[in-house]
């Protein structure tokens, strides 16, 4: 029963978060197709995105560090769902909860 909440919990959070921040995925887009198709990269950091998102955004959220580091692997995985040219760029670990597919 606690996964199960811990489950239900981590996909809230996620939607949420989502929601809110919507300039988030089009960044996360933005560099994601800029590392693959602009500088070539074959595999590329989630982290480095991330980061770049937040040293480049100086757009308002909602969430009171800019760029939640929390949700890095939810949004890569979104990317290579969204993007099947894509699979296999990001590496991702095994899912310790099952996350929700955000459309």
């Amino acid at each position: 029963m606690e996964k199960l909440k811990l489950i239900i919990s981590i996909m809230i959070d996620f939607i949420k978060y989502h929601e809110d921040n919507p300039h988030i995925w089009k960044a996360f887009v933005k560099y994601s197709l800029i590392a693959k198709y602009k500088r070539g990269f074959k595999k590329y950091s989630a982290n480095a995105i991330f980061e770049i998102i937040r040293w480049h955004t100086d757009i308002d959220s909602s969430d009171k560090y800019k760029v939640s580091n929390n949700f890095r692997p939810d949004y890569a995985r979104k990317m290579m769902e969204e993007f099947p040219e894509f699979e296999g760029f990001f590496r991702v670990r095994g899912l310790k909860a099952n996350r929700i597919k955000i459309d």
